[in-house]
């Protein structure tokens, strides 16, 4: 798949109004309709952290965080899609030079899948890996060209880059929110892996890119991951607060406290979000900031599903409607806040004993 781009901002505006006509669609079949997974790709999203030597934008993630909300104003599932396309293909940079070569060999806006539980086992043959496992709610891999997918190796979490015609997808995703995202199981029996399409998850954790010094190449991965999570979720509360200002009564002073409060604490989180998106973007980032990023994001979320929350006690009847988009929204930050990076007891933890810890 391909396409170009002119500009990710102005092309997640393109891509925001296509995910939109479509978002219905993308409720009932359980993935995003092609018109919008071409769309996303022209916007920027497969390109946007791609290495500017192999023709990519090189970006930075402030922008990533404004693309994804715009298209998440309108869907989720599509903003979550493109979000992590673009960080499944910054995985890429971590690959010997000679795997990166081949993951964009047809150019930058090869989409890219990537699951980051190791599920897969993998045994070292001559000149590679022999690779099979299942990964479970891997997003966008109906319309992937690639996937980086862990496996392990002697117990130790490798990453494998495996091209499109080496790997099934199973229908698994039948979720109660984010429906769009097609985020079904991918298989691979005993495929094989060369050398150098494959690299130690240390690297990436660590933020060790080959031949890429790019502030956003070099960040840990955990320092960056929330954000790409959760700039759809930021999106989808300000989509939400859209559907409920058209259909309630200004003149009611409850409802006048809800759109204060709501709008209030949309502000905060996309301070959280956009604060975390800064520092991975200035370089440079700290232990400090590997562990405040992770809680400021879960942090924001938890407040955005306070505000679909408040936004969806207080619609009535209409916003009850299956055919309303407020109650997509609702059901898709509650969905999303569920993963794993975003929830904010354990990132509260991690972060609380780094701040005692230093005392």
């Amino acid at each position: 798949m391909s396409g170009g781009s002119a500009g990710l901002r102005q092309g997640a505006v393109d891509a925001a109004a296509t995910a939109g006509r479509f978002a219905e669609e993308a409720e009932r079949d359980r993935a995003l309709r092609p018109e919008v997974a071409k769309a996303l790709v022209a916007a920027g999203f497969a390109r946007h952290f791609v290495p500017r030597r192999w023709g990519g934008a090189e970006g930075c993630a402030v922008d990533l965080l404004e693309a994804a909300a715009l298209v998440g104003e309108q869907c989720a599932s599509a903003a979550w899609c493109g979000s992590l396309t673009a960080g499944a293909a910054r995985m890429g940079v971590f690959l010997p030079e000679r795997g990166q070569a081949e993951l964009w060999a047809d150019g930058p806006d090869a989409v890219v899948a990537g699951a980051l539980i190791p599920s897969g086992r993998a045994r070292a043959v001559d000149g590679g890996w022999r690779l099979s496992g299942e990964w479970s709610f891997t997003s966008g891999v109906d319309f992937s060209d690639w996937a980086l997918v862990a496996g392990l190796v002697d117990d130790r979490p490798w990453f494998f880059a495996v091209p499109r015609a080496d790997y099934d997808v199973r229908d698994t995703w039948l979720p109660v929110g984010m429906r769009g995202t097609g985020s079904n199981t991918l298989v691979l029996a005993d495929a094989f892996v060369p050398a150098h399409r494959a690299f130690d998850r240390e690297d990436m954790l660590r933020g060790r890119a080959v031949g890429s010094a790019a502030p956003t190449h070099a960040v840990p991965l955990r320092t960056i991951s929330g954000v790409l999570f959760a700039a759809p979720a930021l999106g989808a509360a300000r989509g939400a607060l859209r559907e409920w200002s058209a259909g309630v009564s200004g003149e009611d002073r409850s409802t006048r406290l809800t759109a204060a409060r709501t709008a209030t604490e949309l502000d905060l989180a996309d301070f959280l979000l956009r604060r975390v998106a800064q520092t991975c973007d200035r370089g440079g980032t700290t232990p400090a900031d590997a562990v405040r990023n992770p809680h400021d994001c879960a942090l924001a979320v938890d407040r955005l599903v306070d505000v679909v929350e408040a936004l969806f006690r207080t619609a009535g009847s209409r916003g009850q409607l299956a055919t309303s988009p407020l109650q997509r929204f609702w059901r898709d930050l509650h969905t999303l806040a569920g993963h794993v990076a975003l929830r904010l007891e354990p990132t509260g933890v991690a972060y609380g004993g780094f701040l005692l810890d230093a005392r």
